[in-house]
């Protein structure tokens, strides 16, 4: 088994995480992923399982963002789409 994780953007949909990640909320709280190989995160914002994707994103006419890892490092990728740095998280969504 590899041990890097390998992000796909999905065309007009999620961000399919693949690879041994911890996956935690605003708190610090941890989702079991047990057994789960991967997991569909929600770009659109539209998802009420959120932050996985349920589907909701069809429709929306979100496009894709593409982008190559430069650095080994951990990052915030952006959910609102008001970021100035896409993909990458500003903070903007603290204004929103």
């Amino acid at each position: 088994m590899s041990d890097s994780v390998k992000i796909t953007v999905r065309p007009n949909g999620p961000l399919r995480v693949e690879g041994p990640i911890v996956l935690t909320d605003a708190d610090g709280k941890e989702w079991d992923l047990t057994g789960k190989p991967a997991v569909s995160l929600c770009r659109c914002g539209a998802s009420e399982k959120r932050p996985f994707c349920d589907g909701s994103h069809a429709g929306t006419g979100i496009e894709p963002l593409m982008f190559t890892a430069e650095r080994d490092e951990t990052a915030l990728l952006c959910g609102c789409k008001d970021t100035g740095d896409p993909p990458f998280c500003d903070g903007s969504h603290l204004l929103l």
